[in-house]
């Protein structure tokens, strides 16, 4: 009969990919977050609300960040 060889799972990123890739997770959820809403609950009536800093300018700018986490997350090596 022939021995069976015990193969150990390895995962294909390290410890410290999986955080970064978490915080990128965050930030990219936290942008939506901030996207979200404004909406006006009478269609006849406009909401400035839409266009304040929060949804134009910050919300992008987290996105983009957390995309970008994401990415060096992928591409940083796993430290052993």
């Amino acid at each position: 009969m022939k021995a069976k060889k015990e193969t150990k799972q390895v995962f294909l990123f390290g410890k410290r990919n999986y955080i970064i890739m978490l915080v990128g997770l965050f930030l990219i959820a936290l942008g939506f977050v901030f996207m979200a809403g404004g909406g006006s609950d009478d269609p006849t009536v406009f909401n400035e609300e839409i266009y304040n800093w929060q949804r134009i300018r910050l919300a992008p700018t987290l996105i983009i960040i957390g995309l970008g986490i994401e990415i060096y997350a992928i591409l940083a090596n796993p430290k052993n």
